[in-house]
């Protein structure tokens, strides 16, 4: 069976060493190991190998510590030591914007840390499978690897087992949402609720002092028992309250550093007129709000709208507005109302914003924040703002999801 040295991490869950002067790209491999793997899905410019033993393990390995790696597939590179996560993570926002745009990066001082290496998710998301069984999806399949715990969940959050056999086949997935020191759970249901599930949901609710409510979910169907709403601390004295359903950042720390790093970059003033695109429940935007910035906020989550609208009227920010648009129609209406920003901040999904980027760069705003889960979409669409007389100045990466290849990037470009 060949052997290979794995001398970096690449995009997703794999070590990359070379074959042949083929890449081999090799899950739960560790850069300095050597290992013997078995090729296979052989492409014309990689292959993938599947690992069969560690016949010498690198520096930057570690034994996972927990117990049910390697089976579950959400802490990809858990086997990876601390340091090592954050020095790979790094190294792969500098090398892609390094390959795009000759643009020069330090990755020794590049990535905020987390505070916490476990501990850190105020929300997990589990699948449910026959019987109220809850776990997470192996790695590269469907099965259901069911845990009794996980590491990386906030303390505090307890597993919600009550609720996945009291809905057991009529579900799908619980996302646990800590709210103070109290959860809220939010249920995805294989068709809409009726009236059995709302009863039981209740009953669920009122024998458990530490569920604070229940959300059910179907498609469009939406149904809240209890208290559903979560506040989250943006910054100091800031707080944003929104259903526990709609998006916020799982590690909360993190993104009050975000936040900071955000309004550093747009240095929002009373004068400013800012575009949130992307904006949610009012991450970015009511902090900008408060510096007395004129936001406009944009989402295609109508409920996020109506959240970040009544965050906006309860903390006395009459000068923001908030707009509800898909991501296809939103170009097109920036258009039609020659809206002119000052600073446009967008935080897109990982598939990014391609569709948006000319009308950005036709808007002309004197600065562009660029907030990304995806080091590689972010570099597509930074593209066209280069092209059109945008220079990147400072970028800063977070780790939001240690232990995983995840985390979060900040780009800031300025009109030349």
């Amino acid at each position: 069976m060949p052997t290979i040295e794995i001398t970096a991490m690449t995009f997703g869950p794999y070590g990359v060493g070379h074959l042949d002067g083929k890449a081999v790209m090799v899950a739960h491999a560790a850069p300095g190991d050597v290992v013997e793997v078995e090729t296979r899905d052989n492409r014309r410019d990689y292959a993938i190998g599947e690992l069969r033993k560690v016949i010498a393990a690198g520096t930057e390995r570690r034994v996972a510590p927990c117990p049910f790696l390697p089976r579950c597939g959400g802490c990809d590179w858990q086997h990876l030591t601390y340091p090592a996560q954050l020095k790979w993570k790094a190294n792969q926002v500098a090398t892609t914007l390094h390959r795009a745009f000759g643009f020069k990066l330090d990755p020794s001082d590049l990535i905020e840390a987390a505070p916490e290496e476990f501990g850190y998710r105020a929300r997990v998301r589990f699948k449910c499978g026959p019987h109220g069984v809850l776990g997470f999806r192996a790695f590269g399949s469907s099965a259901l690897v069911e845990v009794d715990s996980c590491m990386v969940a906030e303390r505090g959050i307890a597993m919600p087992l009550h609720l996945a056999r009291t809905l057991a086949r009529k579900l799908d997935e619980i996302e646990v949402v800590r709210s103070g020191e109290r959860d809220v759970l939010v249920a995805y249901l294989k068709k809409a609720p009726g009236a059995d599930e709302i009863q039981r949901a209740r009953r669920v609710v009122e024998t458990n002092p530490n569920i604070a409510g229940v959300i059910l979910r179907a498609g469009d169907a939406r149904e809240i028992i209890g208290d559903s709403n979560v506040k989250i601390e943006l910054e100091r004295e800031l707080w944003v309250e929104a259903d526990a359903d709609l998006f916020s950042q799982v590690n909360r720390a993190q993104n009050i550093k975000l936040v900071a790093e955000v309004m550093a970059m747009a240095a929002p003033l009373a004068s400013t007129a800012l575009l949130d695109l992307f904006c949610g429940a009012g991450n970015f935007s009511l902090p900008a709000a408060q510096r007395g910035a004129r936001v406009t906020g944009v989402d295609s989550e109508a409920a996020a709208i109506s959240a970040a609208a009544r965050n906006a009227a309860r903390l006395g920010f009459g000068d923001a507005q908030f707009i509800a648009l898909q991501a296809e129609g939103t170009s097109e209406f920036l258009r039609r109302a020659r809206y002119r920003p000052d600073t446009v901040i967008l935080d897109p999904p990982r598939t990014g914003a391609a569709a948006l980027m000319e009308q950005i760069a036709r808007m002309r705003p004197r600065s562009v924040i660029y907030v990304s889960c995806d080091v590689t979409t972010l570099a597509r669409d930074l593209r066209i703002l280069v092209g059109g007389g945008y220079q990147i100045g400072r970028v800063r990466a977070f780790d939001f999801f240690p232990n995983t290849h995840h985390f979060e990037v900040a780009a800031h470009l300025l009109l030349t």
